[in-house]
């Protein structure tokens, strides 16, 4: 390939991780809130948690990106570029799923503490936050490594936005070159080396976590 196309390449991973990292946040964000809520006592709290965790579970990402950024200008009359429709589409969708990370971790953590926490009369808040969360926390990364690589194939799919992607300047790359096999060789192996350099940065995560658990 030409350094033009090359350039073109590496804009297409810049932005690719611009696009992971924005909506990694929100779906962290939501699965936290989210997760929370589905273990609140109080029942309508609980309702409404588990009626988002299943409409955003049974919607396709791509049928969500296709509402954000096509159907909604039209039913609004406002339009979002590429990389916040895609950021909301998958940060909504995928925090959905981590969702239900949270909420189990947070339920398989021991009755007990949470019976400690109360006798010291911790408030909900402040059970969820110094008792619950730093246990539960380090039990969710392998479930939210696996997630966070989901998430990264999940960014492909802006592509139908025209947005500048990994998976889109591929392609044209692709249509320059018309060398379907080298070009999408090419994209496996940085897809690949991105999702092994975020699952062992996530190993890490849990070792350390993990180990101020045990202090």
């Amino acid at each position: 390939m030409t350094a033009g196309l090359w350039e073109l390449v590496l804009q297409g991973i810049g932005i690719t991780l611009q696009l992971l990292v924005y909506s990694a946040l929100l779906a962290v964000a939501v699965s936290f809130v989210v997760g929370a809520a589905r273990t609140h006592r109080s029942r309508l709290v609980r309702f409404l948690a588990a009626c988002y965790t299943e409409v955003f579970r049974g919607i396709s990402a791509l049928v969500m990106i296709f509402w954000v950024f096509f159907v909604l200008p039209v039913a609004f009359g406002w339009q979002l570029v590429p990389m916040w429709a895609g950021t909301l589409a998958l940060g909504l969708t995928y925090g959905a799923y981590g969702s239900e990370i949270v909420r189990g971790a947070l339920a398989a953590v021991d009755p007990a503490q949470r019976e400690g926490g109360i006798a010291l009369g911790f408030s909900p808040w402040q059970r969820l936050r110094l008792v619950l969360l730093p246990q539960a926390v380090p039990e969710m990364i392998p479930s939210f490594s696996n997630l966070l690589v989901e998430l990264l194939k999940g960014t492909a799919l802006v592509s139908i936005t025209g947005m500048g992607d990994l998976a889109f300047s591929g392609n044209l790359v692709r249509l320059a070159l018309q060398q379907s096999g080298q070009i999408y060789a090419y994209l496996l192996l940085i897809y690949f080396v991105i999702a092994f350099l975020l699952t062992r940065g996530m190993r890490v995560l849990e070792r350390r976590l993990k180990a101020e658990v045990a202090r």
